[in-house]
């Protein structure tokens, strides 16, 4: 059984950082195409970051330079390393995996997600 479990969101002030993790379990993440996305209240649900199978990443323009999206295969973690945080990333963000190994960041094209982690940036 596919389960994704993120961890890591909270609060920061502007310019800050948290490293969110998501741990998964059923399935072996390197094998699969792996991405996060965020839903702030209001708005779509929309991609941060992807990484595929074959170690190639993707950034949404509004977080390149700032977010990494990486992946520990021992642990069979994925995380999302985010630096210089500002006000407009407050959101829920989303941990998503699909065994299709090419992905861009389209939500409807992940089939497994976890069940989200808060994170809040004050200004």
């Amino acid at each position: 059984q596919v389960q994704l479990v993120e961890s890591g969101g909270g609060s920061v002030q502007s310019g800050g950082s948290l490293r969110l993790s998501c741990a998964a379990s059923g399935f072996t993440s390197s094998r699969y195409c792996m991405a996060w996305f965020r839903q702030a209240p209001g708005k779509e649900r929309e991609g941060v970051a992807r990484f595929n199978s074959y170690g190639s990443t993707m950034y949404a323009d509004s977080v390149k330079g700032r977010f990494t999206i990486y992946q520990d295969n021992a642990k069979n973690t994925l995380y999302l390393q985010m630096n210089s945080l500002k006000p407009e990333d407050t959101a829920m963000y989303y941990c998503a995996a699909d065994p299709t190994w090419w992905l861009l960041l389209r939500p409807n094209d992940y089939n497994y997600w976890g069940q989200g982690t808060q994170v809040t940036v004050s200004s």
